[in-house]
This record gives C-alpha cells, structure tokens and sequence, in this order.
C-alpha cells in the first residue's frame, strides 16, 4: 500500500469525525462526553495527516501559493461577511411543514392588531432555550411587545421583586394591569398577552336545559351510530345522548378573554342580566313562554345573540327570529354535489358573502342543517345572508326520502346563517313607520317603539354539530365559530384569530375533491402513462 494513502486517509477521517462532533454540538447545545471524544480523536487524525503530508502538502503550496492564498483570502471574507450580516439582519427560515418554529398566523394577526403596550418579564433556566427563542419572536412581531429575560439563580432579586419562585414564569404587565402566565407554548403566551391587553373580560352564556350542547363537555360524537339506525341525513332517527360536547369552542372562547358560563332561565329567570352573548348551541325540546320571554328582554336590553337551531325541532324560538326579519325553513338541506366526506346531508360551503365574520374562512361544512329565509321587513333591523348552499342543494322537507321533488322542497342556494343587525329607532323612523301602518295597527306600533329601545346583534345558525368537539378543529368551522362570537360582542378586532390546535395532519375532501382524486389517480394518469409506453413501443418496433 502507498504510504501516502494511509496519512491521507487518517486526515480525511479525521476532518469527518471533528465535522460531525460539531454538528452534534450545535444539535444538543451541551457537550457531552462522547462527543467530546469524538472531537479529540477526529483533531488527533486530522494532526496526524497533516505531519505526515506535511512535505506534499508543502509542495502544493509552493507550487500554487497564489492561487491558495486567493482561494483562503476569500473564503475567510466570506465567512466574515456572512457572519456580519446574520448580525447585523438577523432572519431564521422555518423549513418544518407544520411551521414548528414560526408564529401561526393568527398569533401574527392579533400582534398587529394590539393597542396598547405589553412588558414581559420572563425567567428562565439555561435549559429553557427554545422557549427564550418563542419569546423572542413575539417581541421581534410587534413593537408593542417588549420582553427582559432573567434567571432566577442568577438574578434573585429581580425573582423577588416580582414574586416569582421558578423558572418558566412570565410576568406580564399592561398599563395598571398584571398577569402571571405559567405555559411555555405559543398558545399560552398569545392567550396571556392578549388577556392582559383587552382587560376586562366578557361572558358569553350558553343556554341549557333542553338537550343543548355542553361547553363543559369533552364527549365527541363519533357517528358510528349508523348501524343502530342513527343518521344525520333527515334526522330519521335522530339519537339524543352526550356526546355532542363543546369543549374545545369554551377552551378557544376562554383563551380570547371570554368567560363562559351555563345559565338555565327555568332555575333563574334573571340569569342573562350579566352576559354579553347568549348561545342557543342545538336545543332538543321547545323553551316555555317564560324563557322565550327572558331572551326577547335580554335581547331588548342590548344583548346578543347566536342561535344554532337544528332541524325537525320546534323550539319555540320563532317569534324572536322573526322579529329580527328572519324566519326557519322546514326539512333539512342536502347537497349531492358539494358535500363533506360522503354525507350529502353535510353540505360544504367554499365561497361566502362578504361579511366580517366569514373574512378568511377556509371551508365550512354543516352536518345535518336547516336552512333559513329572510321573513317580512322589520323597522331598524338589517339582515345579511352570511353563509349560503350551492345551487344543486335543497332543502328536503319530507323526513322518509332523498330526492328533489319540485312542488314540495325548497330549491337552492339555501341560506345556512343570517347576521340580523337591529339599531334603535329614532324620531324619524317612528314618524315613518306611522305613516305607513293602517290605524288598527297603531297598538302593535306602540309595542313596537318600547321594544326598539337598544342596538342588538342576533346571528342565526341552522345547525349546531359544525361547532361540537367532533367538527370544531375541521378546516374552517372553528374559526366561523370565534368569529360570530367576537361579531355579537362587538370584538371585531379578534375576528380571524383562532388558537393554535396541535392535530395530527390529515386531508379533508369534499364530495367532488374525493371523485376528482379518485379519477385522476386511478384513471387519468395510468392511460397517459399507457398512452406514452404504447407510443415509445411503436416507434421503437
């Protein structure tokens, strides 16, 4: 064997063990004693080979000496350079597919979005390094949001100053306002600067006592029911248990600042005095005339409203829509072509009027709904169609069929939700209504001017599962959820944020999605492969 391809090899081994001993180090940020080992035997080979080769090496040199010290020369300018401008313009490129290393874009929104100045003070242990870095990016987002690092071994007095005992607690402070957060996750951080920015909270209610979805509970419908004869198409046979919890909407309400609570008007009739919003989620059975009553006060007062009423199902809540200028259809709505999975009675939605609740919805779906019609025209109250059908949808009124039957069912598009706006009336608007009512109505008129007294919001769903546990982290359904309720609670600024849910990855198709899929994966691209083999095979022959 050569005698120099034994030195020359040692020195090339040597340079791959000291390359991966830094690797490692820059990949663990500690130096463990393997590694360490690693790096002195690689620097061992690499002083090795280069005593060895020292003559030929040395004849290299002086062979191309100009050329080498340029080739060097450069090279360290660009090392230099490199390193200047990283400092100088600091950018970090996050190439994980989920954006693991990045802000979602809705913590991104709501940091555009803040008005007033938010000082963290975070402390930490030196083995919290990711967690500086997520702070780090929050402050680079927003010039609103300043942040000190400190760590509590180190600093104690710092640690005391503000009561703090461990690492991993941030402090937050705004104006006259100050808050603890504990978490180490985006999720956290964004909820407690935006809690301690908008300062008071508001309470949102969710009505119960007849079958209503609980936001309390963690329960998911699992639709395997079908074999005992549940089915959301038509409601045949509509199965009334637990599992239609609503959770994870009170979780994502509670980290935007809102407190939820349950409120039942049978037990109290004065239970919505301190709710800004009230949720009808789904009711199974009719409201007495007592609690309809409470909610016509409650809206009367200046309260808001979202109800999300499913069909087959009288709840005695038809007056209070149609007072509002809407009114529920019969039957439930099904679309052949646009659907989710392979439900027809889950019609999809892509497209939306413009709205503020449906700004940056991705698709929406609404398994087994009703839809809704605007009613006769109420003095002070503006209605907009927020989230309509596809043309080949219906509404099936028949409970016992699938199929279009021109003199019965409903053509589409079909209306899904309606945002009803209602202002108050003033002296004009009475004067014109009065002049436009026959004399026998003027009692219905009076009535009228002592209902019309404060401005008030109703949104008006025809379905209550897109927005249950099973459905809620679904493409868009969560966050037309967020979005109605920051709408009915004059929020608008949180409109578009939704936290950050950690789910698995999955693909979720339309009916026409999948058959497009499906032919071109099973059809269209084998006969163009075969067409182009036929081809070669022919002219080669």
């Amino acid at each position: 064997m050569d005698k120099k391809i034994t030195p020359g090899l040692a020195l090339l081994v040597g340079v791959g063990l000291l390359f991966a001993s830094v690797v490692v180090y820059a990949v663990l940020l500690e130096a463990v004693l393997w590694n360490v080992l690693l790096g002195v035997l690689g620097s061992g080979l690499v002083i090795v080979g280069v005593v060895s080769l020292r003559r030929e090496m040395g004849s290299i040199f002086r062979q191309r000496r100009v050329e080498v010290s340029l080739f060097t020369l450069g090279l360290v300018g660009i090392y230099i350079s490199v390193g200047y401008f990283s400092l100088v313009y600091p950018s970090r490129f996050d190439m994980t597919e989920a954006g693991l290393h990045s802000l979602s874009g809705q913590t991104t929104k709501m940091l555009q979005r803040l008005e007033r100045p938010v000082h963290i003070v975070f402390f930490h242990s030196h083995q919290m390094k990711e967690t500086v870095e997520l702070y780090e990016l929050f402050a680079k987002e927003s010039d609103n949001v300043t942040v000190e690092f400190h760590d509590p071994a180190l600093n104690p007095a710092q640690a005391r100053l503000h009561g703090v005992r461990f690492p991993g607690t941030a402090v937050m402070m705004s104006e006259e306002r100050r808050r603890v957060v504990n978490g180490d996750g985006e999720a956290d951080i964004a909820n407690g600067i935006l809690r301690i920015s908008q300062g008071a909270t508001q309470l949102v209610c969710f009505l119960e006592g007849h079958g209503e979805s609980d936001p309390f509970s963690k329960e998911m419908h699992d639709h395997l029911e079908g074999t005992a004869g549940h089915s959301h198409s038509h409601g045949v046979d509509y199965v009334l248990h637990e599992t239609h919890g609503m959770a994870k909407a009170r979780g994502s309400l509670e980290s935007l600042n809102y407190e939820v609570r349950k409120v039942s008007l049978l037990k109290e009739q004065n239970g919505l005095i301190d709710c800004q919003v009230l949720i009808v989620a789904g009711p199974k059975a009719g409201l007495l005339p007592t609690e309809v009553a409470a909610i016509k006060l409650f809206l009367e007062n200046g309260g808001d409203a979202l109800f999300m009423i499913d069909p087959f199902i009288e709840t005695n809540l038809g007056s209070i829509i149609n007072s509002y200028g809407a009114q529920l259809d019969q039957g439930m709505v099904v679309d052949e072509t646009n659907h989710f999975g392979t439900d027809s009675s889950a019609p999809a939605v892509t497209t939306y009027n413009y709205h503020q609740i449906t700004r940056e919805v991705p698709l929406t779906f609404y398994p087994g709904a009703r839809s809704l019609s605007p009613a006769n025209p109420v003095a002070g109250v503006q209605v907009t169609p927020v989230v309509n059908t596809s043309r080949s949808s219906f509404s099936e009124i028949t409970r016992d069929r699938i199929s279009f039957d021109r003199d019965v069912d409903l053509p589409g598009p079909r209306t899904l939700m309606l945002a009803a706006n209602r202002k108050p009336l003033d002296d004009d608007d009475l004067t014109l209504l009065r002049d436009l009512v026959r004399p026998d109505e003027e009692s219905d008129l009076g009535h009228e001017e002592k209902l019309v007294t404060e401005h008030s919001r109703v949104i008006i769903v025809g379905d209550s599962d897109f927005a249950t546990n099973s459905f809620f982290h679904v493409l868009g359904n969560g966050q037309l959820f967020l979005n109605a309720v920051s709408y009915l609670a004059s929020q608008e600024n949180l409109i578009g944020i939704q936290p950050p849910l950690r789910e698995l990855p999955r693909f979720n198709f339309t009916n026409r999605q999948m058959k497009g899929t499906l032919f071109i994966a099973l059809f269209l691209v084998p006969s163009l492969l075969s067409l182009i083999g036929t081809a070669v095979w022919w002219r080669q022959r």
